[in-house]
């Protein structure tokens, strides 16, 4: 019987797979070219939607620890990522994304005082040389905005992870509330900048209403809940490290639905990947104790 903290990994672990079908639903089921709108959709009505249900709203500090947090893992690093994903071809997006471990270990020892276990910084390092294999292409390209849209986002959420951790939950307020909050004040920062760039929303047929539901009710209010949940109560380093299965799932479904295929090279990576991302999971070995001879 698996242990209770190797429960919460487990789950934990649903939010970055989940969120790894992202690619194939666009592609398949929503608007070409909207992924402000789509950004829009992710967050906006799954926050209202949780703030409805917990009926629990901020006080005090937590009005605006509360939009602090949504803009650093949804209204900033949303439209960040899908403008690095637009602007850098090859998969380049994915690996910036997937140095958010490193960047957590360093907040971690910068911000909480707590240092990492040097195995969990060797699998971030394993787990991003896995991703590029995956990802890269021998004609992936750099572009400078790209780059810096990639460093931010990853650098915003890494914070949001380490702040998430160090101010916790107020009293009395569950893990729905608190993600309810994060999701509304981070959509309400995505709602003005998608009507400015994109202008009014896209006409939706059958497809792309199923498309935003899942993308909303199970890839951000259902996902956003449990990694929250298990962001409170991991250590950052290491409930970071979950994230690299984001990629790889979006591999792995495009392999299944879209019939992309995986080269033995890809195939390495993804399993030097996964191999990393779950060895970052165990603690670090206890050190035996020297007795000291006697006298």
């Amino acid at each position: 019987m698996p242990s209770p903290r190797a429960a919460l990994v487990a789950v934990t672990a649903l939010a970055p797979a989940v969120w790894g079908t992202t690619y194939v639903v666009t592609t398949v089921l929503l608007p070409p070219e909207r992924p402000l709108f789509t950004a829009l959709m992710r967050a906006l009505p799954a926050g209202l939607l949780l703030v409805a249900v917990t009926r629990t709203l901020p006080r005090g500090d937590w009005w605006w620890r509360a939009a602090v947090l949504g803009a650093l893992n949804i209204g900033l690093f949303f439209p960040l990522l899908f403008l690095s994903a637009y602007r850098l071809p090859g998969g380049v997006a994915a690996v910036l994304g997937s140095i958010q471990p490193l960047i957590v270990a360093g907040l971690t020892r910068a911000v909480l005082r707590e240092s990492v276990p040097i195995h969990r910084i060797a699998a971030a390092i394993a787990a991003t040389v896995g991703v590029s294999l995956v990802v890269l292409r021998a004609n992936a390209a750099l572009d400078a905005t790209g780059v810096a849209a990639g460093l931010l986002g990853a650098t915003g959420m890494a914070a949001g992870v380490v702040l998430t951790r160090a101010w916790g939950k107020p009293p009395g307020v569950g893990d729905l509330a608190l993600t309810g909050w994060q999701l509304t004040a981070g959509g309400l920062m995505i709602a003005p900048v998608a009507f400015a760039v994109e202008g009014p929303p896209p006409a939706l047929d059958g497809a792309a209403v199923a498309g935003y539901l899942w993308l909303g009710l199970v890839g951000t209010a259902a996902a956003y809940s449990l990694w929250f949940r298990g962001v409170s109560r991991l250590a950052p380093p290491q409930v970071s490290l979950l994230g690299t299965l984001s990629p790889l799932t979006a591999a792995l479904a495009g392999w299944i639905v879209l019939n992309q295929s995986l080269s033995p090279l890809q195939l390495t990576g993804f399993l030097l990947a996964l191999t990393a991302t779950v060895a970052g999971q165990f603690p670090a070995p206890l050190r035996p104790r020297v007795r000291p001879a006697p006298e």
